[in-house]
């Protein structure tokens, strides 16, 4: 008799508890309605009751999470673009150089290219209107070409070479967003790709390049998450789908008002790299979905982690739709990685607390020694088959650290990208040189191997700074001129080929990624406590 009277009274305090909270939280709602209302009848001045409201969501988020998140009824579709893969559009990659809207390359496959519209082509007129010398900012070139799906847009384009006005009536279409930024071999059997977020298509196309650098030979595969900031879970789930093999767990979440959800790996479907030597590249800026791929690789000994401690973002968001078409993404949830450890770093101190965890960092000498990161041994936990110590509370240690190099920085550097002049000499040079250049390095791989930006064009990206105001500095362009020169060529690479020849050249600045080639190379890798199925060549450290 005394259970039974024990399961009622545990059953009746859950039902009181519950209805003593939507008491509570109908008391709450009423009270705002209350005061709203009262303001709209008798406020001394007129007021717009919509953004009161809305600042209020903000404020009140700004009290949960830096996380939790508001986005207006107008911004929703615009948030979602990244992550749903594609967007409504005529198809150009563009940019504004001297008032006037260049185009930079159009996409593959979509509306622009197909009605034989150039790179170094100028976008002059949209419907009847002057779009140059008026001023134009991204913003209107957004609002003027994008619109929906099927939708005609009349464009007046200058050619080089071409002396009248070609109009073109193009039908807007999606537009994909790609993900996979680059995929090439950067050295014998060794091939790389950079994956700059975590969105719907993400998966497919990192498969469709693991085949391709299949076909030219490689056998060992480096997975670039720098500066990734995350995206969808799904995404992140599938692509380390894709890296382990059977049912193992991935990832974890768990919060207070949702059961803990396993997320695994699917049993008997082979993923298209389980087997070969594997590096993932994080960073400071390397977060959410990018830390629950690196923590799974991690924790299941699968590979090594190369660069520095990841972002520390581990919490779930779930958008929550509001009545007028806008959203709150609320956090509900956190990530734990296979081994346990929570992904999200402290943030009890405040958001403003939270978002100087970088100076933090920097200032503790975090991003140039490894050992001035200390963790409490609260904070250890062990790897899942060779039992390697890795660390929780927040963010992802790499296996092996690669300090941040500033030894190329100057203010002088600094202020060219800030104005944009390399990117305004590279599309002036390539627009007027481009034929040219083509015909002498057909390929890609020619372009960066051979080469080299002539001086006189070097003494214009410094007068173009000049012209804009950047001051000249004799020793700061001496400390800075091989990666002013390295990022000049990128930029060019980019604007005469694809956006991948700008990661070919750029690279030459990557360290990281200097460091991953060299470990694959030097027999460092095979050294590592790893899982010797996964990965057939390490070796069991003795």
């Amino acid at each position: 008799m005394k259970k039974i009277l024990g399961v009622v009274f545990l059953v009746t305090g859950v039902l009181f508890s519950a209805n003593a909270q939507i008491k509570n939280t109908t008391q709450t709602t009423d009270k705002f309605a209350y005061l709203l209302q009262s303001i709209e009848m008798m406020y001394v001045d007129s007021v717009n009751s919509k953004e009161l409201v809305e600042k209020a969501i903000i404020h009140m988020l700004e009290e949960l999470d830096p996380h939790s998140t508001y986005i207006s009824a107008e911004e929703v579709q615009e948030a979602n673009e990244p992550l749903q893969g594609s967007f409504d559009g005529i198809g150009i990659q563009f940019n504004i150089l001297h008032d006037t809207i260049m185009v930079v390359e159009p996409i593959q496959g979509g509306p622009s290219e197909k009605l034989g519209i150039k790179a170094g082509d100028k976008i002059v007129e949209v419907e009847g209107q002057k779009m140059a010398g008026i001023g134009v900012k991204n913003s209107d070139v957004l609002s003027k070409l994008r619109g929906p799906k099927g939708t005609i847009v009349k464009v007046g384009i200058e050619r080089k070479g071409i002396k009248e006005i070609l109009y073109f009536n193009i039908t807007r279409d999606k537009i994909p967003i790609y993900s996979v930024d680059a995929s090439y071999m950067v050295a014998p059997e060794i091939g790389y790709i950079k994956v700059s977020r975590f969105a719907a298509t993400t998966v497919e196309e990192m498969k469709k390049g693991i085949s391709e650098l299949k076909a030219e030979g490689m056998k060992d595969l480096i997975i670039d998450l720098q500066d990734n900031g995350g995206g969808l879970l799904r995404a992140a789930i599938e692509m380390g789908d894709e890296f382990i093999s059977g049912d193992r767990l991935l990832v974890y979440t768990e919060g207070r008002a949702f059961k803990r959800e396993n997320y695994t790996a699917r049993r008997g479907v082979k993923g298209s790299f389980e087997e070969g030597r594997l590096i993932i590249l994080i960073d400071e800026s390397s977060a959410s979905a990018s830390e629950i791929v690196s923590g799974a690789i991690q924790d299941w000994d699968r590979g090594v982690i190369v660069g520095r401690r990841s972002f520390g973002k581990g919490l779930v968001q779930r958008p929550v739709s509001l009545p007028d078409g806008s959203v709150v993404r609320l956090t509900v949830q956190k990530y734990f990685t296979p081994a346990g450890r929570c992904i999200q770093k402290p943030y009890e101190g405040g958001k403003d607390d939270y978002y100087q965890d970088y100076a933090k960092r920097l200032e503790r000498g975090e991003f140039f020694s490894a050992d001035s990161i200390h963790f409490p041994d609260s904070l250890k936990f062990a790897t899942q088959l060779s039992k390697r110590t890795v660390y929780g509370g927040g963010g992802i240690m790499p296996d092996v650290f690669v300090p941040l190099d500033t030894s190329e920085n100057s203010r002088y550097f600094s202020d060219l990208i800030r104005v944009g002049v390399q990117n305004d000499w590279a599309l002036t040079y390539a627009n007027a040189n481009r034929e040219k250049i083509l015909a002498q390095y057909p390929t890609v791989n020619d372009f960066v191997s051979k080469y080299n930006i002539p001086a006189d064009e070097e003494q214009k990206v410094i007068d173009m700074a000049v012209a804009k105001e950047v001051k000249w500095d004799q020793k700061g362009y001496a400390n800075s001129r091989h990666a002013i020169m390295v990022r000049s060529k990128a930029l060019l690479a980019r604007d005469l080929y694809e956006n991948e020849a700008f990661y070919e050249v750029i690279n030459d600045l990557n360290p990281a990624l200097k460091k991953a080639v060299q470990i694959l190379q030097n027999g460092e890798y095979d050294a590592q406590d790893l899982d010797t199925k996964a990965n057939p060549k390490s070796k069991k450290k003795k």
